[in-house]
């Protein structure tokens, strides 16, 4: 609008130096130098204006950029943090393989990120007519050297991999020490390509979710899912691939006794698990601040702020309160418990860091250590292996985090004052509890209806689980020539 305004005032000021202008001016007295140099100087003050306007919007436009780049490799460096925590997670001798599929989770995410999860996400085709349930343009960035939006949207399509291969990689914690390679393969291009986009695309590519109708009450007709970061759209998503994935490819062998009951299976390096956990706090301030979008405005800069405080919060409150239950129930100050309450407290805040207010966050963390610890206890109930606790972390932690958003969401952070579709708690109607809630049971429809099926295909095909033998060995000297220590 700026730009527009100060055009205008160029048109103005140079339409006002025209010849019969110059004449009535001149006839008022003044001499022709002098009328010269007035108009002269109208037009080029005019003329910097604009010139410093163009400027400023370009390095708006720059830094923006820049601030986006910066977030993407925040959230880049989390599979840093990914591959160091699932590597400490489970036995020393399947470390390559973990690792191998952590590597190959970006590199296969970014291919089929770029030739359909993209498109899927946020493709609008040129009419401009948005599909509602999923993307239908832009295609390997349809395959042209201007891109999206002209080339705006570049920088996007890097941000958005990053949270893609998240995702993606949520999942081999879950199915680690005794999945086939080539398996997890099929399911990380099915995730990133298909299955992930298309969630992106109902919440934030202007889909069915963006705008969930009401009966039309005090001329209110749509009200939007909130989820500023991805508890839902990434964590859960990943989470419940995790889910389905677990349950098909059945326990590690000797996970559980003839009764039932578990046998713990430790992971070899604590010191690596702390070290992922302390890399995937480091990326969340890019995965919740970067959510902002844009850091061009003061108000941007007050949400980035907030975000992190919030981010932080809720993370501290994850794991302290991890650390007294496990102590309460077991009296064992247990490192690892600590860890994953922590990520649990980062999970439960994704949705609505920029919604909740500071203490609010600290609420969020605390609840989700009890999340975290009833969904664990229930998987290992029901005979479900997670090496990881990639489902209590991500998928458990992620829909609390989605549902608290409509539960304390604060309606001057939602940018709605002028009614009550806030949090519930907060007094507001419980509409947005609704949409949330509604958010949820489609992520966990969708996610579990595509990929368990696959998984299963792949189970009864022979593919999905390696043999016993294999197992036993290791999957590093059976499948990658070697164990990821050398001693000698």
């Amino acid at each position: 609008r700026a730009r527009t305004s100060h055009a205008h005032v160029f048109i103005t000021m140079a339409s006002w130096c025209t010849a019969a202008d110059k004449a009535a001016l001149a006839a008022s007295g003044l001499a022709e130098a002098a009328v010269s140099v007035l108009c002269q100087s109208h037009e080029s003050a005019d003329r910097r204006m604009l010139s410093d306007e163009v400027t400023l919007a370009g390095l708006a436009s720059a830094n923006n950029t820049i601030f986006l780049l910066f977030a993407t490799a925040l959230v880049f460096f989390m599979q840093s943090g990914f591959a160091m925590l699932c590597a400490g997670s489970i036995r020393a001798k399947n470390v390559k393989n973990i690792l191998l599929k952590n590597v190959l989770d970006a590199a296969v995410g970014a291919i089929f990120w770029y030739l359909f999860g993209y498109g899927i996400a946020f493709g609008v085709p040129g009419d401009g007519n948005s599909n509602r349930f999923m993307g239908e343009a832009d295609f390997a960035l349809g395959i042209s050297a201007v891109g999206p939006s002209g080339g705006n949207d570049w920088i996007w399509f890097l941000f958005q991999w990053s949270f893609a291969a998240a995702a993606a990689t949520i999942t081999s914690g879950a199915m680690a020490e005794r999945t086939q390679f080539a398996a997890y393969l099929g399911y990380s291009a099915l995730l990133t390509g298909f299955v992930y986009p298309t969630v992106v695309h109902w919440a934030w590519g202007g889909g069915w979710l963006s705008s969930v109708p009401w009966k039309k009450e005090d001329g209110d007709k749509s009200l939007a899912y909130h989820d500023f970061a991805g508890s839902g759209v990434v964590h859960m998503v990943g989470g419940f691939s995790g889910l389905m994935g677990a349950i098909m490819v059945g326990p590690r062998t000797g996970r559980f006794d003839a009764q039932g009951r578990p046998i713990a299976m430790p992971g070899h390096n604590a010191a690596l698990v702390v070290l992922g956990t302390f890399i995937l706090w480091v990326g969340w301030y890019g995965f919740n601040c970067g959510s902002q979008g844009s850091a061009t405005s003061a108000a941007d800069a007050v949400a980035i702020g907030r975000v992190g405080i919030t981010t932080t919060l809720a993370a501290s409150a994850g794991g302290v309160t991890s650390l007294f239950l496990n102590y309460a129930l077991y009296k064992v100050w247990d490192l690892i418990a600590v860890c994953n309450g922590v990520l649990g407290g980062l999970v439960s805040i994704t949705a609505g860091c920029a919604v909740l207010d500071i203490y609010m966050a600290l609420f969020a963390g605390f609840i989700g250590a009890f999340v975290l610890f009833g969904s664990s206890k229930l998987l290992l109930k029901l005979r479900i292996d997670d090496p990881l606790e990639a489902f209590p972390v991500h998928g458990a932690c992620g829909m609390w985090g989605v549902l608290a958003v409509g539960l304390f969401a604060k309606e001057k952070y939602l940018g709605d004052e002028n009614n009550d579709r806030y949090g519930a708690l907060m007094g507001g109607n419980g509409r947005l509890f609704g949409v949330q809630l509604l958010g949820c049971v489609a992520i966990i429809l969708w996610t579990c209806g595509i990929l368990g099926p696959f998984f299963f295909v792949l189970k009864q095909a022979g593919l999905l689980r390696t043999s016993a033998e294999e197992e036993a060995a290791g999957l590093d000297e059976s499948k990658h020539g070697g164990s990821a220590y050398n001693n000698a």
